[in-house]
């Protein structure tokens, strides 16, 4: 299973970044193989439309589900719609908490969005 997570540089250890949307890296992680890659967000910078992106960007990966903070109402109903499930960080600390907290079924799925969405 491939998931990502939002953090905040291109490292395993790096600091979780509670912006799905506008996060600065991807850290997509695979699960079974714990191998690992760090993503810029190409979405970053965007003007608009960077949950939208964001979740394009999930699901060109192939990734089954998604680590973040926080999830507005277009990127959720895009990654909703593409079947990739949406998990809040909830009290992890760091990559490591929070894939041992996913691994273990304790961080909150998503029934709907976090945040109102950004217009402009």
């Amino acid at each position: 299973m491939k998931i990502i997570l939002s953090v905040t540089s291109p490292k395993l250890d790096s600091d979780l970044d509670p912006r799905f949307g506008r996060a600065a890296y991807y850290l997509i992680v695979d699960l079974d193989t714990m191998n690992w890659e760090a993503v810029e967000n190409p979405a970053l910078n965007a003007s608009g439309g960077a949950g939208i992106q964001a979740a394009q960007f999930v699901t060109k990966h192939q990734c089954q589900a998604v680590l973040s903070g926080d999830f507005g109402p277009n990127a959720f109903n895009a990654l909703k719609a593409a079947g990739v499930g949406m998990y809040l960080y909830g009290s992890a600390s760091g990559v490591q908490q929070a894939l041992d907290l996913f691994k273990a079924g304790k961080l909150e799925m998503l029934a709907a969005p976090t945040a109102a969405g950004h217009h402009g």
